[in-house]
């Protein structure tokens, strides 16, 4: 069996590079994206603004403190899909198996193409191809696993290449910040430290059934990482072009609360799903289909969006403008189409803190307790969405249309 050779590849301040690309002045100066109001949230920073303390997910006001001479733009979700699909055909054109795990990241398999390519220097080749097609500055890492790829990525920023070899994964892993491995976010990061562990090399000294009573399963996952063990595959990418659902009662209805409550359930639940995707959509149907099975339909475009607030008041609205006929209703649908990459991030555009904190929170004990862990009030009548767990992940989709209730 071949040994396993994995690329990770990373867009240099993705958002930022995009932006310099239509604006050559704005090279070398600090540059702030996202929400421009007083409650806005910072999306994406230049290297520059880093030097500052900026970093992602700062409140815009903060930043403004930290880095008042800073160039601040309100982000462009539809301009930077367009690079990422650029870039997104080029590795498609030169490897067979890659993933794409954000809109600026990608994981490549190159395992077994030793014999037939270099693999760093095929690495090479598409960051340089990358560079001359786009104009976008790429940094990868490669090595035989996902973790330490992912590592050396972040290590070799910006615009750099590095390798590690096998054998060698634990040694280049230990000097570094517990923080380098991914997954170690501020909450993790914090434990950690209360544990005495800052370093990689003091976990990787720590008996593995002590991280499993500290952290549970989360644990043993974070102690193999920091050994340079990762034997999750590269799943082959495919863009999910929409996501939808649709229910069918068991008998028809014509009691408009339960249908904008149902509506709102739905929504509400595709939402939620195009977050814990990294997605956001631009585009709103809602179908019915009335007891004689003619079948309606009626669609609005949005700007980019995963937030509740906004996907509900859409569906809930187009609803209203289709439901024209008063008569009994044998099925109602959503789906959620337009989509594109980087949910998270692009999400900062528009929403205020609150709202991210909220939003987080609740998709946390989601993710925790199930999709219908929490709900908002006028849904809770509706049954249960069905768990669809990532419809993003280059799997078959779990489609959930024709539930009867």
């Amino acid at each position: 069996m071949s040994e396993r050779i994995i690329t990770h590849m990373d867009l240099d301040s993705f958002f930022v590079s995009v932006e310099r690309i239509y604006n050559s002045a704005l090279k070398e100066r600090p540059i702030i994206i996202g929400g421009l109001s007083e409650r806005g949230v910072v999306a994406s920073c230049s290297y520059e603004a880093r030097s500052f303390g900026v970093h992602s997910a700062m409140p815009m006001k903060q930043a403004r403190i930290l880095c008042p001479d800073a160039v601040f733009i309100r982000g462009d979700s539809q301009k930077y899909s367009e690079y990422s699909h650029m870039v997104t055909e080029i590795i498609a054109e030169t490897v067979p198996l890659y993933e794409k795990s954000s809109i600026d990241e990608f994981y490549i398999d190159l395992t077994g193409m030793e014999r037939f390519f270099g693999s760093w220097q095929l690495s090479q080749k598409i960051k340089e191809r990358i560079k001359k097609e786009t104009g976008l500055p790429i940094s990868f890492g490669l090595s035989t696993n996902k973790t330490v790829s992912k590592v050396a990525t972040g290590v070799a920023k910006p615009a750099g290449q590095r390798q590690v070899e096998k054998g060698l994964e634990k040694n280049f892993l230990s000097p570094l910040s517990v923080r380098s491995l991914p997954g170690v976010g501020g909450t993790t990061y914090k434990t950690l430290r209360n544990l005495g562990i800052q370093y990689i090399k003091t976990l990787q000294e720590i008996p593995r059934d002590l991280m499993f009573r500290t952290l549970h399963k989360p644990g043993i996952d974070l102690w193999d990482k920091a050994q340079g063990i990762d034997h999750r595959a590269v799943i082959p990418y495919q863009e999910r072009k929409s996501i939808s659902t649709e229910r069918t009662f068991e008998n028809d209805t014509i009691d408009v609360v339960k249908l904008r409550n149902l509506l709102s359930a739905m929504a509400e639940n595709l939402a939620y799903q195009l977050r814990k995707g990294h997605k956001l959509c631009a585009c709103v149907t809602v179908k019915i289909r009335y007891s004689d099975f003619n079948t309606y339909s009626s669609q609005a475009k949005i700007p980019y969006t995963s937030s509740d607030h906004i996907l509900i008041a859409k569906t809930l609205d187009l609803f209203e403008k289709l439901y024209q006929r008063r008569q009994l209703i044998r099925l109602v649908g959503v789906r959620y189409s337009h989509l594109v990459s980087g949910g998270q991030q692009m999400n900062l555009f528009e929403d205020s803190e609150e709202l991210i904190n909220l939003y987080q929170a609740m998709d946390v004990l989601r993710n925790r307790f199930g999709d219908s862990a929490i709900r908002r009030a006028n849904g809770m009548d509706a049954r249960t969405l069905g768990r669809m767990g990532n419809p993003f992940d280059g799997s078959a989709p779990m489609l959930l249309a024709n539930r009867k209730m």
